[in-house]
């Protein structure tokens, strides 16, 4: 496989490999905590911590982890920047963690920050594994801002609780309700899509090669693939 650049590294999360636009994980807590820009910012935020700190422990620690148990060592990981994390924003914003709720503790078992541990931080680096938490961190933290924004203007009328078709045209309540959710999901990711002109990933990355859980997979599964790409 090619050796990434570090400037590489740093903005693949953005665009080319954005977590919820492009590789379509992590879609629980983008649909839930985008009802407002706040929300998602403040929630991209404490992901993006969580994401930095962990890559670069379990980067640190990649040769003294046994491979028989590293998920739960992960997670163990993750886990422990997820309570920290979460008991700072208790202390510094009750207004956010209140928002946010039960999505703030499940952090832990976000696909985004576990798969960036087995898939990157487990093979690299503690300075590339630091920029990949940064890239993803911010791909992520920006996807959520975007769809906060869309979802708050149109829903409450209102950006950052500042009035801006409130005055005008009254908000329509569905955009802050999981249709809406799914609606502007759908609306960024082509948006995302077309732009790009379909290459911010290539196709081959999904294939077995590029898969976490290749040892794990069956003959007949790989079998099935096989014949999906025979016949793209």
């Amino acid at each position: 496989m090619e050796e990434k650049s570090k400037l590489q590294i740093l903005t693949n999360g953005i665009i080319r490999e954005n977590p919820v636009l492009v590789l379509v994980i992590g879609t629980c807590p983008t649909l839930a905590t985008t009802t407002s820009v706040v929300n998602g910012f403040g929630m991209g935020i404490s992901a993006m911590a969580v994401l930095i700190c962990s890559n670069i422990a379990i980067s640190a620690l990649r040769k003294v982890i046994p491979d028989s148990v590293r998920i739960p060592c992960y997670i163990t990981v993750i886990a422990g920047f997820v309570t920290i994390v979460q008991l700072l924003v208790k202390a510094f914003s009750p207004a956010l963690d209140q928002s946010l709720g039960l999505y703030l503790p499940l952090i832990v078992v976000n696909c985004i920050i576990l798969g960036r541990a087995e898939m990157f931080a487990s093979k690299n680096t503690i300075l590339d594994s630091a920029l990949d938490g940064i890239g993803m961190g911010l791909g992520f933290t920006l996807t959520l801002v975007v769809m906060g924004s869309i979802r708050e203007i149109l829903g409450s009328g209102t950006w950052l609780g500042i009035p801006i078709l409130s005055n005008f045209i009254p908000g329509m309540s569905i955009m802050t309700l999981v249709p809406g959710g799914f609606f502007v999901y759908a609306i960024v990711m082509a948006a995302v899509h077309k732009l790009t002109k379909d290459k911010s990933t290539i196709r081959n990355e999904f294939g077995c090669d590029g898969c976490a859980m290749q040892a794990e997979c069956t003959p007949e599964m790989k079998a099935m693939e096989g014949k999906l790409e025979g016949e793209a």
